[in-house]
């Protein structure tokens, strides 16, 4: 039988067979002899041992659309990088990295800002002038209210979606609208710093339905991107293209250069000046890593 690897945990694979449920399985020792480990998201050929008990081995991994890193998952379709627009406010420092991540992956992302319910109508508009001009979809959606859960839904199905972004912001909730069969434990906001506790401690692929499914991954507060280089930066900032052919110098870093594209799409507004700001401070950053 074929099957999807929703979940690893300490040598064991959960793996997901469509309409008989999810087997528990260990990794034949053949892939420890190639160096090869079975990842969450993996599609597998599974032999049962005992249908009762619903249990078995993974005796093969079929090909990988792709594998990514961080984390450590495969055959993802797209991510959905979640923050709330307020309590916790928006890091977008830290949204940006992630996007960073997702483009250096190859992969779309859908930006999916939480707590709308609790926003004005200004924060919103703003969250939209910064992003949706960078070209990535906007969604504004209330886990609490179950608001925004349809076209959720609807950009979700039929791919396997990864989903991003630090703890505290209602990522586990909006899984539990999706599925209430879930489960899921979800944490409180801690009063004293407004961060999250976190509550997601391995990564799991819970399925939708209609070969639709969602992975949870435990939140992160920091990402770093120094595999990166200051020069390739400015390719994982999708905006930037368009006005790049307009820079004096090949090459231009968009930083002090006389004569940018790119600042003077900024100062004229077509790109966000948020954006740019962050973009100078990982430049800056990436700079200082490979100065030591």
């Amino acid at each position: 039988m074929t099957g999807k690897i929703v979940k690893g945990i300490a040598g064991f694979y959960y793996v997901h067979i469509e309409g008989k449920g999810i087997y528990e399985c260990r990794a034949k020792g053949i892939f420890r002899n190639v160096h090869i480990k079975p990842l969450v998201g993996d599609n597998v050929r599974m032999e049962v041992l005992d249908e009762q008990e619903k249990k078995g081995n993974v005796v093969e991994i079929l090909p990988r659309k792709n594998a990514l890193i961080r984390p450590a998952v495969a055959n993802i379709d797209q991510a959905l990088v979640i923050f709330a627009i307020v309590k916790p406010n928006p890091n977008f420092n830290l949204l940006d990295r992630f996007l960073i991540q997702m483009e250096r992956q190859k992969l779309p992302s859908i930006i999916c800002f939480n707590k709308q319910d609790i926003a004005s109508e200004d924060e919103k508009a703003a969250l939209c002038e910064a992003y949706e001009t960078c070209g990535y979809q906007v969604l504004f959606v209330s886990a609490i209210e179950n608001e925004g859960m349809d076209k959720l839904r609807s950009l979700l199905t039929g791919k396997t979606t990864t989903v991003a972004g630090p703890s505290g912001v209602g990522k586990s909730t909006i899984i539990n609208c999706l599925h209430p069969e879930a489960n899921m434990e979800t944490g409180s906001i801690s009063q004293k710093i407004e961060r999250g506790k976190h509550t997601t401690r391995h990564s799991e692929i819970i399925a939708l339905g209609e070969g639709t499914y969602i992975m949870d991954t435990p939140g992160f507060t920091s990402l770093s991107i120094s595999e990166v280089t200051k020069e390739e930066l400015g390719n994982y900032y999708p905006e930037f293209t368009k006005y790049e052919p307009y820079c004096k110098f090949s090459g231009c870093a968009h930083i002090s250069e006389p004569s940018c594209g790119v600042k003077d799409a900024v100062a004229e507004g077509k790109i966000s000046q948020v954006r740019y700001e962050n973009y100078q401070i990982l430049y800056q950053e990436l700079k200082d890593v490979r100065r030591y």
